[in-house]
């Protein structure tokens, strides 16, 4: 069984930033690609970012591209998404999630991951 525990949210202010960690447990980390999700109130859960298991490759939702970086840590069993110039809509519940183990492919569809954490709230005041 794979668990997951993020870290690092919090109330910012627009233009700032806030790095999330999510702590995996296991020694199978780096078999998983990893991916962040958020959902803000009222809408749907979108994906983020996500990140193969070397680390080499990354993808990322338009909105967030140039301001966003998701990294990896194998001997950590750690994923983090380094958050920069904030805006108020990128208010909402983080998730991160794994796919795995060994996936084909770096994939960004909410229903391909099958490891979910709780959830970490970051809010981004105007």
């Amino acid at each position: 069984q794979v668990q997951l525990v993020e870290s690092g949210g919090g109330l910012v202010q627009a233009g700032g930033s806030l790095r999330l960690s999510c702590a995996v447990s296991g020694r199978t980390f780096s078999r998983y690609t990893m991916g962040w999700f958020r959902q803000a109130p009222g809408k749907e859960r979108e994906f983020v970012a996500a990140i193969n298991r070397s680390g080499g490759t990354t993808k990322y939702a338009d909105s967030v591209k140039g301001r966003f970086t998701i990294s990896r840590d194998n001997a950590k069993n750690t994923v983090y998404l380094q958050m920069n110039t904030l805006r108020p809509e990128d208010t909402a519940v983080y998730y991160c999630a794994a796919d795995g183990p060994f996936p084909s492919l770096v994939v960004t569809t909410l229903e391909d991951y099958d490891y979910w954490g709780q959830g970490t709230q970051v809010t981004v005041s105007s």
